[in-house]
C-alpha cells in the first residue's frame, strides 16, 4: 500500500510550497461542491471509471509526487494501490480524507474550496464541518446549491437541472405524485414516510 500523510503533514507540505500534484479521487458531481486549491480532479462521474481515467494522466505524473486525498480515505486505498501497478512512483494518500484534514486544520488554513459533499443527510459539510447549504436532488442524488434550486427544472423531490433530460417519464410521474403526496402531508402537519425532514429556518 501506498505511504499516508497526516493532515497536518500535508498542511506544511502545501505551505511549504512542495512541488506535488493533489489529485481529487472523487466523482466530478462531489468536486463541484468543494476541493482544495489548485488540485487535479481525476474526471470521473462514477469510480467504477477510475481505471481509465488514471490512463490518460500525463505520463510525467508518473514520477511526481502525488497527495491523493477523497471524502474519508477509504476510496483512496484502491486508487492508490491501482496507481502504483500502473507505474506511478511517488503516490501518498491523506489519512483519513477530506473529514479528517478539515477537523485537524483551522479552516482560515486549510487551503480548501467550497464545501465538502459527504454521504448522508447533511449532503455538504462546510470547513468547520457543519452542515452545509446544499440539498440533495430526490431523483438523481446530486447536491444543488442555492442556483440550482432557482432554475425552472428544479422541482422538489422530481427533478434539478442535471437530470431534467435524463428523467424517464413514467419515474417523473411517480416523482411527482410523491412530491403531491409530501406537500399534502406537510400541509396537515405530519411527515409522509420516507420525507427528509425540512431544515430549520435560520
Amino acid at each position: 500500500p501506498s505511504p499516508k500523510i497526516s493532515a497536518r503533514q500535508l498542511r506544511e507540505w502545501l505551505d511549504e510550497g512542495r512541488n506535488l500534484t493533489l489529485l481529487d479521487t472523487r466523482n466530478d458531481y462531489e468536486v463541484e461542491v468543494g476541493t482544495f486549491e489548485g488540485a487535479k480532479a481525476i474526471g470521473v462521474d462514477h469510480f467504477r471509471h477510475f481505471p481509465e481515467a488514471v490512463e490518460k494522466l500525463p505520463e510525467e505524473l508518473k514520477q511526481q509526487p502525488i497527495v491523493m486525498f477523497c471524502t474519508g480515505g477509504i476510496r483512496c486505498e484502491k486508487a492508490s494501490a491501482l496507481m502504483q501497478e500502473l507505474g506511478f512512483s511517488d503516490v501518498n494518500q491523506l489519512q483519513g480524507g477530506i473529514l479528517n484534514y478539515l477537523e485537524y486544520v483551522d479552516a482560515d488554513e486549510s487551503r480548501w474550496l467550497g464545501e465538502c459533499f459527504v454521504f448522508d443527510s447533511r449532503v455538504a459539510v462546510d470547513r468547520d464541518l457543519a452542515e452545509g447549504g446544499y440539498v440533495q436532488c430526490h431523483a438523481c442524488r446530486r447536491p444543488l446549491s442555492s442556483y440550482d434550486l432557482k432554475s425552472p427544472d428544479y422541482r422538489e423531490g422530481v427533478s434539478c437541472p442535471r437530470c431534467i433530460d435524463k428523467l424517464e417519464t413514467d419515474r417523473a410521474a411517480r416523482l411527482e405524485e410523491r412530491r403531491r403526496q409530501v406537500t399534502l402531508a406537510r400541509e396537515r402537519g405530519t411527515q409522509h414516510i420516507g420525507a427528509k425532514p425540512s431544515k430549520p429556518e435560520a
